[in-house]
C-alpha cells in the first residue's frame, strides 16, 4: 500500500495522519453532542478535548518509544516522526485520562461521567485510526495464505494490501477496527438504558476493548514486549479486571443512585 495520501509540491500528507485526524474530529463532535445533554459548557469540553488529545498523542508516542528504547537510543531524530507510525493506544489512553481527570477536577466536573461521555467517541476514533496501519503496512499478524484470508471473509482489497513482499499476512488491524466499531454500537445502546450508573459505560468500554485487544494481540508480530510478555496483553488483562471490579462496585449501590442519565446532575 502507498502510505502517502497526497503530495502537494513536495509536501506529503500521509493516510496515517489523515485518518487519525478524521477520527479525532468525529470524536470531538460526538463528545460535544452528548455533553450538551448535561448542560456542560461546550468551551470547556473543547478545551478539555484539545489538551487531552495533544497530551494523549504525546503519551502514545512516549509509551511506544520507551518499549522500543533499544532502537530509538541510536535513532533519536526518528522519535519525532510520528507520521510514520508508532503510537501505542494504551499510552494515549493513560495520558489522556490523566489530563481529563485534572481538567475536570479544576472545573468541578464529575470526571467519571465525563469518561462515560467520551469513551464511545474514543472507540470509534480507534476504529477509524486503525486503518492508518493498513496504509503503513503495519500492525498485521503472522504470515498466512490467500485461501485462509478468503475463508475469514476478509475483503479483497485488504487481502491485496496485506500481500507484502510476496507474502500474505493476517490483517489484525482490520479485526481490531471491526471490534471497535461493534463496541461503539454496543456503548451507544447501553448509554440509552434508563438506570445505568455513572461509570458503567467506561467500564464496558475498558472490558470490551481489552477482550478484543488481548486475543488479537496474540496474532500480531510487532508487539511491544516486556521480558517474554506482550505489553498490550498484560495491560489489557489489568484493565479488564479493574473495570470488572469497579462495575460490580457501582452496581452494588441502590438502583437509583448515581444514574448516568440524570441530566440534572451533570456537574456533581
Amino acid at each position: 500500500m502507498n502510505p502517502i495520501m497526497i503530495n502537494i509540491f513536495g509536501l506529503e500528507i500521509k493516510w496515517y495522519s489523515f485518518l487519525i485526524l478524521i477520527g479525532i474530529l468525529i470524536g470531538i463532535l460526538l463528545v460535544e453532542r452528548e455533553a450538551k445533554r448535561f448542560n456542560l459548557d461546550i468551551n470547556n469540553i473543547f478545551n478539555m478535548c484539545f489538551y487531552a488529545i495533544i497530551i494523549g498523542i504525546l503519551g502514545a508516542r512516549i509509551y511506544y518509544v520507551i518499549f522500543n528504547i533499544s532502537y530509538y537510543r541510536y535513532n533519536l531524530l526518528e522519535i519525532f516522526q510520528i507520521w510514520n507510525g508508532g503510537l501505542a493506544i494504551h499510552g494515549g489512553l493513560i495520558f489522556g485520562a490523566l489530563t481529563i481527570i485534572l481538567y475536570c477536577k479544576k472545573k468541578g466536573i464529575n470526571f467519571v461521567r465525563m469518561f462515560d461521555i467520551i469513551v464511545p467517541a474514543v472507540i470509534l476514533a480507534q476504529a477509524i485510526g486503525r486503518w492508518g496501519n493498513f496504509f503503513n503496512s503495519e500492525a498485521h499478524g503472522f504470515a498466512t495464505t490467500y485461501a485462509h484470508l478468503k475463508n475469514l471473509f476478509v475483503p479483497e482489497f485488504i487481502i491485496n494490501g496485506m500481500h507484502i513482499n510476496g507474502i500474505y499476512y493476517l490483517p489484525t488491524f482490520y479485526f481490531e477496527s471491526l471490534w471497535c466499531l461493534f463496541g461503539f454500537i454496543v456503548l451507544l445502546i447501553i448509554r440509552r438504558f434508563k438506570y445505568i450508573k455513572i461509570g458503567t459505560i467506561s467500564c464496558v468500554y475498558l472490558m470490551w476493548y481489552s477482550i478484543g485487544r488481548f486475543f488479537i494481540e496474540a496474532w500480531r508480530t510487532d508487539s511491544l514486549m516486556l521480558g517474554g510478555f506482550k505489553v498490550a496483553q498484560v495491560v489489557s488483562a489489568v484493565l479488564f479486571i479493574g473495570a470488572l471490579i469497579y462495575l460490580i462496585y457501582i452496581n452494588s449501590k441502590g438502583k437509583y443512585n448515581n444514574l448516568y442519565n440524570d441530566i440534572n446532575k451533570g456537574r456533581i
